[in-house]
């Protein structure tokens, strides 16, 4: 068992690749192979292995088949655009990249990366690890606690924001156990689907910090209506989207898969094959990054806390 305090590193496959595909400029190998994505992903994982110097890593990916939250409400996400034709080869280039390196890749069938990175989160959690979670998705905000956190890139791929219990709160105005409720009353346009009409986040806020969750706020229905009708005939007529919101913004911690601690431990990744895997795409400074992060021995590089700038 890993001692208390271990790093563990979860990566949101998807939403990291399309991170990189956006922001960086569209590179090509020699015979026309977009690589743009592959540079930027390849970029910021190597940024964050060198300044958190973790003992575990894994990476998520959804499954392309339909997950369970379509099954609840089939215009989930059904408003997303097809995935551009130079972006979809790049998902193949970036996990035979990552199988080649030993870095355990993650998918499964019904599953968003979501519920996978909750559930390997949560187990962490209760092992005593210190995880931090790669992502550009706020959805996942609810996993924070005092033993995960959350990296959320703001520029580019260089620039990330911490996000712990006190950085949540802050911008937020509610704990990160409830942002579920939060999202269940006002809804998610980038996943399709609606919360309560008429409902933003400020009074949302308001309402979640008074009565805690959406299941009490509708108990105490009557008391809100006698200070408030308005609102109160607000969340009755879109009480049934907050139910439906509230499953569908719900990540599972408890997802039934399998997974070993030790496939992800960092002591598994092939540095040669991974420097090799790179080259082969045309790369110059990633290979060089690779080196400069491991030492000679496969060892990560220690930085000064001056350097680090992620934590």
């Amino acid at each position: 068992m890993d001692s208390p305090g271990e790093k563990f590193i979860l990566i949101d496959g998807n939403a990291i690749v399309h991170r990189a595909y956006h922001v960086m400029p569209p590179l090509t190998r020699k015979d026309g192979t977009p690589t743009g994505a592959v540079q930027g992903f390849f970029s910021m994982i190597l940024k964050i292995i060198q300044e958190l110097k973790p003992e575990h890593i894994a990476i998520a990916f959804d499954s392309p088949s339909p997950n369970f939250r379509k099954q609840l409400f089939t215009q989930y996400q059904s408003q997303r655009p097809a995935m551009e034709s130079d972006l979809s080869p790049q998902f193949g280039i970036i996990q035979g990249i990552l199988e080649k390196a030993k870095i355990p890749v993650y998918a499964v069938e019904g599953l968003e990366a979501d519920d996978i990175i909750g559930t390997i989160a949560e187990k962490a959690k209760e092992t005593g690890h210190l995880v931090y979670i790669l992502t550009g998705d706020r959805d996942m905000l609810q996993l924070v606690n005092h033993k995960t956190k959350i990296l959320a890139p703001v520029k580019g791929i260089s620039e990330m924001t911490l996000f712990d219990e006190g950085k949540v709160k802050e911008k937020y105005g509610i704990n990160p156990s409830q942002f579920v409720e939060l999202k269940a009353l006002v809804g998610d346009n980038s996943d399709n689907y609606p919360g309560v009409s008429g409902i933003g986040p400020k009074t949302a806020s308001n309402l979640i910090n008074e009565y805690g969750s959406v299941e009490n706020i509708y108990k105490n229905i009557s008391k809100l209506r006698a200070k408030n009708s308005k609102l109160a005939e607000k969340l009755m007529a879109g009480r049934k989207n907050a139910e439906l919101a509230h499953q569908l913004a719900t990540i599972l911690t408890n997802a039934p898969f399998k997974y070993d601690f030790s496939d992800c431990d960092m002591k598994n990744l092939n540095i040669e094959a991974f420097r090799k895997a790179l080259e082969a795409y045309d790369f110059k400074t990633l290979p060089k990054r690779l080196n400069d992060v491991f030492k000679a021995d496969g060892e990560i590089e220690k930085i000064s806390d001056k350097q680090m700038k992620l934590i």
